[in-house]
């Protein structure tokens, strides 16, 4: 069978990190003679060369090279592509790990769209990836028409002789920013790239130690010398012109600009801090010309123009303001339609805990920002244009999973306001007024969302600045009156909007990560319970959505004896926006006593047992009665307050008593 894919892993002392990488591998979709796993161990010198020969020992797909070490990750990706066998060639950090379906579906989705570079969708373990390239899927991706540039990191799938046929290798010895040179060649050359957003294919992870090379503060001589190499390669393959400039600006954001902004220009001892400044300054003078940084959004316009006019004073002065700048929002409705969950929010900068405020100056809108009158000066001297592209500020809403950290864009609708500042004429605050739609069963990137906990986030992007919030803290007194569960899907999927602990932030529980379902039904009252004109039938209203019908099982417990039986239940849309939960009694069965009920929900009724405050009375003349909890626990205790009872009537009571008690517990929650 041929080789599909051959994974390259340049490895050097990972230690226990490495674990995760490896069983990631073991554990791919594809199978075992249609991949290979290529270890290049870069003269490790902890224990990972044995485990590495007794991991090839034991999985023939799995190779091992050793070699000397050559202080670098270049060399041993150039050694393991030499040795590689496979169509694709897919590139792993020794620290990172795949997700188990990535290389079948990169590859498969590569073939189809013919594709000599896939970009599967990446999600940072405490390091930053790119976000706004993996929004929705891009078949057919190159540089002019995608974000493509702002993913430089080499852990891409290429294919094999795509590679061979430029030559691309990696430049080798101890140095920065190779893979920045290769990818970019990679990109301008090749026919096609295809991104695919749909699968979380690569975990890209800081370890503990923050010992990833990445992590490491650098020389700057060295490395931005490195950086112009990146630079070379675009003015090679690339006209001068707005491409070209929208390429170096690239370099000139992240690697210049967003160094010299916030907390990260200013946590920066004084004298690497100058160190830096000075090399960047060069790079920004020598290279770019003036449409380069003319592209910038205003905040990083101000920090390149004062960069290039070598005014590191100035500079810190703006980072001391911006390093206050944060996102907030306001949750003002909250509720289930049609199975979507709808929010409506607000959403604005503030600073120092108040609204960032700007200025109108006749068609312009103006940042103003609180800086020393010397620092406005230097700035209006520059010519740096302070106007405020308001209009082209957005809001989004991400979801995120906690444990993995994949996140997904979710559809939003906004629209953009100008509040006037009371006793400021002329000022204003800017806010975006907008409703998200989540819809579970396609909300991550048009498939379903998996099981687990999910972080609804608010971004918002204007004026240079993208700054992420959590939704719920800040609400209005309408949201939380119809946030409830949700079952929705065939086979269908049980999903809670739940506020946390204990900063009352938005999540969502998709099928029954935390054990919050029993106190969505704690406040069931006895005027939620009808029993209909069929006494053999039970019909109760729960705070629940869902859409027509589904389907439910309802676990009935004999209070004396703990014997239990279960029915078939049916959950059914009502018109108020509740469900009606409806299950046959099985009167034969449960004949005489009390019997607690619990409702079994989906997933496929593997959830636990979900107690109801309620309790069915069976008398041994027929028929049935439903009470609430509390007052059958009440009822007990004032008909026998003090006498001794049989060892089954004692377990009962308690059984009620205790099921009364974490009802009122759950009631105050």
């Amino acid at each position: 069978m041929p080789i599909k894919v051959s994974v390259v892993i340049p490895v050097y002392n990972p230690g226990s990190y490495i674990e995760d990488c490896i069983a990631s591998l073991l554990r791919q979709s594809l199978p075992g003679d249609e991949y290979e796993a290529i270890f290049v161990d870069d003269g490790s010198t902890d224990e990972t060369p044995e485990r590495l020969d007794r991991l090839a020992a034991e999985h023939p797909h799995m190779h091992v090279i050793h070699q000397e070490g050559s202080g670098w990750s270049g060399k041993p990706r150039n050694v393991g592509m030499a040795a590689a066998k496979g169509e694709f060639i897919q590139f792993v950090d020794n620290d990172d790990w795949l997700g188990d379906e990535a290389l079948e579906r990169m590859y498969d989705y590569g073939v189809e769209h013919n594709a000599d570079v896939i970009v599967g969708k990446m999600v940072g373990k405490g390091r930053p990836v790119p976000r706004e390239l993996f929004r929705k899927n891009r078949p057919h991706a190159s540089v002019e028409n995608a974000p493509l540039i702002d993913s430089l990191t080499p852990h891409k799938m290429f294919r094999k002789a795509f590679l061979d046929k430029y030559d691309l290798r990696y430049m080798e010895g101890r140095r920065r920013l190779e893979d920045h040179v290769f990818v970019t060649e990679a990109y301008l050359r090749a026919e096609n790239v295809s991104v695919l957003s749909d699968y979380l294919c690569y975990y890209h992870v800081k370890r503990e130690d923050a010992s990833n090379a990445g992590f490491q503060r650098f020389e700057p001589v060295g490395y931005f010398k490195n950086l112009r190499e990146a630079l070379d390669v675009v003015e090679e393959l690339t006209e001068p012109g707005p491409l070209r400039d929208r390429l170096f600006r690239r370099w000139l954001r992240n690697e210049m600009v967003e160094r010299m902004r916030g907390q990260r220009l200013l946590k920066l001892p004084a004298d690497y801090r100058r160190e830096l400044f000075d090399e960047i300054h060069k790079v920004v003078v020598e290279r770019f010309g003036p449409g380069v940084a003319a592209g910038l959004q205003t905040t990083q316009r101000i920090v390149a123009d004062l960069i290039a006019a070598g005014r590191l004073a100035d500079l810190e002065e703006f980072a001391r303001w911006e390093s206050g700048i944060k996102a907030s929002g306001v949750l003002e409705n909250l509720g289930w339609q049609s199975g979507r969950l709808t929010i409506g929010f607000t959403a604005e900068y503030k600073s120092g805990g108040e609204p960032v405020t700007f200025r109108a100056d006749g068609e312009k809108d103006l940042l103003v920002p609180p800086l020393p009158r010397t620092s406005l000066d230097a700035i209006a001297r520059l010519g740096a244009d302070t106007s405020a592209p308001l209009a082209k500020s957005k809001v989004d809403v991400v979801v995120r999973e906690r444990v993995t950290a994949a996140e997904f864009f979710q559809p939003v609708e906004f629209t953009r306001e100008k509040l006037a500042v009371k006793g400021r004429p002329g000022y204003f605050r800017h806010v975006l007024r907008a409703t998200a739609r989540i819809d579970p069963l396609s909300a991550a990137n048009g498939v379903g969302l998996d099981a687990g906990i999910w972080d609804v986030f608010v971004r918002i992007t204007a004026c240079g600045w993208t700054k992420d919030t959590r939704l719920g803290s800040v609400r209005g007194e309408e949201a939380g009156r119809e946030r409830r569960a949700a079952v929705v899907g065939s086979p269908a999927h049980l999903v809670l909007p739940y506020w946390t602990d204990p900063h009352g932030n938005l999540s969502l529980d998709v099928d029954g990560h935390t054990d919050r379902i029993p106190y969505e039904f704690a406040a069931l009252t006895p005027a939620d319970v009808t029993v209909a004109t069929d006494p053999d039938r039970l019909t109760v209203a729960l705070p629940l959505h869902v859409q027509g019908e589904s389907e439910a099982t309802l676990k009935l417990t004999n209070v004396a004896t703990g014997r239990s039986t279960r029915v078939s239940a049916a959950l059914t849309a009502r018109v108020t926006g509740e469900a009606e939960l409806s299950a046959a009694l099985p009167l034969g069965e449960p004949a005489g006593g009390q019997w607690q009920l619990e409702l079994i929900l989906p997933p496929s009724g593997a959830g636990e047992p979900v107690a109801l405050p309620l309790a069915l009375d069976v008398p041994a003349s027929g028929g049935a009665v439903v009470r609430h909890l509390a007052a059958v626990a009440a009822d007990l205790a004032a008909k026998d307050p003090g006498r001794r009872r049989p060892a089954s009537r004692r377990a009962g009571l308690t059984f009620l008593r205790r099921a009364a008690g974490r009802l009122r517990r759950a009631l105050k929650k």
